[in-house]
């Protein structure tokens, strides 16, 4: 009686397990154990607790002249192991159907770690060269022209980094493929006055804008884009202790190029951004207050413009040794500031930031083990508030050691 009873329960099981698998669908997971070890000789900005590299922190002096942001730490993490699903589905008309859900362990809160949400998007493609994503997915200032390194920040601060909520229509024929998206913000926000929020991107209402091209011939793959983002960074303000509804915005336009080249065993590519207000995109910038109504307390604002710049060589196969290189220049602002206190985003103190790092790896198809080595020299100084550029500099630079390895699957 007993056997009859299980064999009609998992019958029962698995005839509900069919009936909710739908039919002309197709599922494959894909993904990776990873664990990184890393050391540093300095405190430094970063985020996923130190594996998110950025730049090294700014000297800070105790009261007897002890540089407070001076301390070495390092640590072992493996919570960016990653699963992934890729879905394909039946056609709706003439367009084929697809998806895909992305996870990791990365996600943050004050006392633990936890999973969360990388990509989920659904997907059509027409025959025709037309495509349309909707959902979250990678920003597409983050391309298809990205560094090949250790680090999990795959380039930032000089490469734009973001995940983002977007709707994206991308048309190719022959060798070009044109882009353009309206953008959201989730996990990756804006810096304003009240801190990293996407309120400033929700109250301006415009979603951020992005336009590029891409040519891509042989081994061969070029292109550009422009991207513009408008934030409202307050709706109220309290000024003489009355409230008044205050109508501000700051605008503005950021570009970049992008080259690569992939042969049997080298791969070089590049990027080039003049950037603007790309804190979202965990860069190196921000916006300050240019001028205050003595009446209402309503504020105007200028963004920060950078020019950032990486180039990337790797070479081998199953042994590969790996260059990066990365620059960014504080160009100041159009406006003069008003206060140095009053400005909002990151290394807006910064004039220059210079990154070179050095990679080995064994690379196999399900195996993945490196080790390197990063400098890391920031030029620190004071805010000029006539242009925004920083003056009167002094370097501070980090040496991080960080290995890895990777399962993948």
């Amino acid at each position: 009686m007993r056997k009859i009873i299980v064999l009609l329960c998992c019958t029962v099981i698995c005839h509900h397990h069919s009936n909710a698998q739908k039919k002309n669908f197709d599922y494959s997971f894909y993904g990776f154990v990873r664990g990184d070890l890393y050391y540093n000789s300095r405190d430094n900005i970063e985020a996923v607790d130190g594996l998110f590299y950025l730049f090294p922190k700014d000297k800070l002096s105790d009261a007897n002249g002890k540089d407070l942001n001076g301390n070495p730490d390092g640590s072992f993490y493996t919570f960016t192991t990653r699963l992934g699903l890729n879905i394909k589905g039946p056609a709706i008309g003439a367009a084929k159907t697809s998806a895909n859900i992305e996870s990791d362990f990365g996600g943050t809160t004050d006392i633990n770690f936890m999973l969360r949400l990388r990509q989920a998007y659904i997907k059509l493609d027409w025959q025709k060269g037309s495509s349309l994503l909707l959902g979250q997915a990678w920003h597409p200032l983050f391309g298809e022209v990205m560094p090949n390194i250790l680090n999990l920040s795959t380039g930032a601060p000089f490469q734009p980094f973001s995940r983002s909520p977007q709707i994206k229509y991308q048309y190719a024929k022959k060798d070009i493929t044109l882009t353009t998206s309206a953008i959201y913000q989730l996990i990756y926000t804006s810096v304003g006055p009240a801190g990293k929020s996407e309120k400033y991107l929700k109250d301006g209402i415009l979603p951020e804008l992005y336009a590029g091209a891409d040519y891509k011939k042989g081994n061969f793959l070029i292109g550009a884009g422009v991207d513009m983002i408008s934030l409202k960074p307050r709706l109220e303000t309290v000024w003489e202790d009355r409230i008044y509804r205050v109508n501000e915005r700051v605008t503005s336009f950021s570009y970049d190029f992008h080259a690569k080249y992939t042969g049997e065993k080298l791969q070089l590519s590049g990027k080039t951004v003049l950037a603007s207000n790309q804190t979202h995109n965990a860069m190196i910038g921000g916006f300050g207050v240019t001028k205050i109504d003595d009446r209402t307390g309503e504020q105007e604002y200028t963004p920060f413009r950078h020019s950032t710049s990486w180039l990337n060589l790797v070479y081998g196969r199953k042994y590969q040794g790996g260059l990066f290189a990365g620059y960014t220049k504080n160009l100041g602002t159009s406006k003069s500031l008003i206060s140095a206190d009053q400005l909002y985003g990151s290394g807006l103190n910064m004039d220059q930031f210079a990154n070179l790092s050095f990679s080995l790896r064994y690379v196999l198809a399900h195996v993945n083990i490196g080790v390197g080595y990063t400098l890391a020299t920031a030029w620190y100084g004071e805010t000029d508030l006539s242009n925004g550029k920083s003056v009167h500099t002094h370097t501070v630079s980090n040496h991080r050691f960080e290995s890895i390895f990777m399962y993948l699957f």
